[in-house]
């Protein structure tokens, strides 16, 4: 992803802000069968790993789940707010005409290595803290 200078954000505190407060994310692995993403909620474990841990649940169904293998290289994108900007909103346009339309967006990208996990007391443990993190604020949690 390019980023100019002026707008790369190095602090990773920041970016697992981000991350946690807009959990809807694609992951996106590549095998012989091709590029394949799924968007999926994700967990942010801060305390594993030298940058964290994402955690999420993949349908057995889902065709990635089937063609991505424990150790495969992923790309998980986080990306909630964005807006196209038009050269008209620079005071420049009307002087010189050189500007040109853009598009601002917050982005993070997370690269890692894929973990399935099939014990069945490690996914129940994982289904129920990604339930409670989105049903907890509810007044009757599912």
């Amino acid at each position: 992803m390019y980023i100019p200078s002026s707008n790369a954000e190095h602090r990773p505190e920041v970016m697992l802000d981000y991350m946690e407060a807009h959990p809807l994310a694609a992951l996106v692995t590549s095998s012989s069968e091709g590029m394949i993403a799924t968007h999926l909620p994700l967990l942010v474990d801060r305390t594993r790993g030298a940058h964290g841990t994402l955690a999420g649940h993949i349908a057995r169904s889902n065709p990635q789940q089937r063609q991505a293998r424990d150790g495969d290289e992923a790309l998980v994108i986080f990306s909630a707010h964005d807006a196209y900007i038009t050269p008209s909103f620079y005071p420049t346009k009307a002087r010189d005409g050189k500007v040109v339309p853009t598009w601002n967006y917050v982005a993070v990208h997370a690269y890692g290595t894929v973990r399935f996990v099939s014990d069945p007391t490690e996914l129940r443990r994982h289904l129920e803290a990604l339930t409670s993190r989105h049903e907890s604020s509810r007044e009757r949690p599912w």
